[in-house]
């Protein structure tokens, strides 16, 4: 039996979903189903590539308003303003320490392991058609025109924009005017938050929808590209994988550790959401419901607000893996050794122009593109070489940067004493808790703890 909340505070049981009821299921069933056709017929699994951009085209349609109401009504219920530039501090602070950390341990692992060398490829004879484009968005990023980017032409055009910074910055500044007019702003503080309500409702009605978009996802890549398109490059696969794995668990976990909580607990807590970020190969699909489930784990919805979109654009550790391992595996491939410095080099524009690329589609490819054109003595021709299998690799960056997030959002909530320690407990052990008493006020104000939330977990009917 799982625990639910009702409006008055208290705990009752609701019966256990049976388990091809969970989503974690009906998911795993797609991907392997989805496999199956990819691989048997891969025409028709070709064909079924609408299936999971459809579904990822739904959910990104709900991103902007979640993300909105999600903050503006967290600040606007606030009573510290200062609170906000604290949580965006210590937010870019880990961001930035651990994307470096990632950005450094692609590069060692891609020396120690050398998975390009012996290819003696001739970079003449590369096709570099299908890398073009890549390189085009690459140029036009520069970090002047990010920053601009940021600010959206209207008021309103934030919100159908796709631009999630976009929305993130709208959303501060109406949090933030909304708790400094207060009493006159109250009905559209209780409006936001009635919309809240409706929009999860929502979030929860399209995730029905997500072993169709998997189905659909999986059957296309495979259908696409084929398992065999993974043999001639199976060396820079697999260590791309095993690197990531390692980070997970062992410089995300020791994170997690040294926060009170432990990875394997939160991979399992996030399983629903995973599976469907492994299925559609995007991050963003499950964007909605981290958010939800970062709250229910006890994380302050101000904190959640700020840290996870933020984070969506600014800390992608599985990019950054992929980016300096990819970079070596390009010049060991082609025979072009780099120095220490042309490496150190290498770091820093990834640094930057991971960050001057957020947002742009393809983001993973276009940064590479970007940081190998400063990078002379390696030929960006040489993406040419990886552009067969980067889909298969784009699975594992998006898991990657997603569980980084999760990570970050529970780290800061920590550091800003923003982070209820029992209900992250009770969430990892799988029984999550209701809201406290002393937060049922707040959160009937700002978006109350219901049986929509608890529902998201996969254990209310």
């Amino acid at each position: 039996m799982a625990l639910a909340a009702t409006t008055d505070g208290e705990r009752v049981q609701a019966p256990k979903l049976p388990f091809y009821r969970h989503l974690y299921f009906q998911v795993i069933t797609a991907i392997i189903l989805g496999a199956a056709v990819g691989h048997m017929f891969p025409e028709w699994g070709s064909s079924l590539k609408p299936l999971g951009d459809g579904f990822i085209a739904l959910v990104k349609m709900i991103i902007a308003p979640v993300i909105f109401l999600t903050v503006a009504t967290g600040i606007a219920g606030m009573k510290d303003m200062t609170a906000v530039g604290s949580v965006a501090g210590k937010a870019f602070v880990y961001f930035l320490f651990f994307s470096t950390i990632a950005l450094i341990i692609g590069l060692v692992v891609a020396n120690v392991v050398q998975p390009g060398a012996g290819l003696n490829i001739d970079p003449a004879s590369l096709d570099t058609t299908a890398v073009a484009a890549y390189a085009e968005t690459a140029e036009e990023q520069t970090i002047s025109a990010f920053l601009l980017g940021i600010i959206p032409t209207t008021l309103f055009s934030a919100l159908t924009s796709g631009s999630i910074l976009q929305v993130l910055l709208i959303a501060i500044l109406s949090g933030v005017a909304i708790a400094t007019t207060r009493p006159h702003s109250d009905l559209v503080f209780d409006v936001l938050g009635s919309f809240n309500e409706v929009i999860f409702k929502l979030v929860h009605m399209l995730m029905k929808f997500a072993p169709i978009g998997a189905f659909g996802a999986i059957a296309f890549t495979i259908g696409e590209f084929g398992i065999g398109s993974l043999a001639s490059l199976a060396a820079l696969v697999a260590t791309f994988y095993l690197t990531s794995l390692l980070f997970v668990l062992v410089v995300l976990g020791t994170v997690a550790r040294l926060a009170g909580f432990t990875i394997f607990g939160l991979i399992k807590y996030l399983r629903e959401e995973l599976l469907l970020v492994l299925g559609t190969s995007s991050s963003e699909a499950a964007l909605p419901s981290l958010m939800e489930k970062m709250e229910i784990a006890g994380c302050r919805k101000t904190v959640v607000g700020l840290v996870v979109p933020t984070g969506y654009s600014f800390n992608l550790d599985g990019t950054n893996i992929y980016m300096t391992l990819a970079a070596l595996f390009i010049a060991q491939a082609v025979g072009i050794e780099l120095s220490l410095g042309e490496q150190i080099t290498l770091v820093l524009v990834a640094m930057i122009s991971s960050k001057g690329a957020a947002g742009v589609t393809g983001a993973g490819f276009v940064i590479l593109a970007a940081t190998l054109s400063v990078i002379p003595s390696v030929p960006v021709a040489g993406m040419a070489l990886i552009l067969g299998i980067d889909r298969f690799m784009s699975e594992c960056r998006a898991l990657t940067n997603f569980i980084g997030n999760a990570v970050a959002t529970i780290v800061v909530a920590k550091w800003e004493n923003a982070l209820d320690t029992q209900r992250l407990a009770a969430a990892m052990a799988g029984n999550p808790m209701p809201l406290p008493e002393a937060d049922i006020e707040h959160h009937e104000r700002t978006g109350p703890y219901s049986e929509g939330m608890a529902a998201v977990v996969g254990e209310v009917p």
